[in-house]
């Protein structure tokens, strides 16, 4: 991570992580379906690991990802984030028959 792009986009993750993130009273759809690491925690790996341009596919997969995880959460009362870059998009489901 040598970039100062890089730097700058690690740098607004871990304060997204620090500063928003435990606030914002719920969890990474992928992380609650799956396991793992949330989004921002993959996203910055990737970024540190690839550069900023060698994580745009990676990291555009990974909300993918995200995103098919809140469809497979659905159905259940469950609540969470779809992750959008730096933005986390909330979701609360009660159950599809609601």
């Amino acid at each position: 991570m040598n970039s100062p792009a890089a730097r700058s986009v690690d740098w607004a993750i871990a304060r997204y992580q620090r500063s928003l993130s435990p606030r914002k009273g719920w969890s990474c759809a992928h992380r609650v379906a799956h396991g793992g690491p949330s989004c921002s925690a993959a996203v910055r790996s990737s970024v540190r690991r690839r550069g900023v341009l060698g994580s745009l596919a990676p990291s555009a997969l990974r909300f993918l990802a995200c995103y098919r995880a809140a469809l497979l959460l659905a159905p259940m009362e469950v609540q969470g984030v779809c992750c959008l870059g730096g933005i986390p998009i909330p979701f609360r489901f009660g159950g599809r028959g609601r």
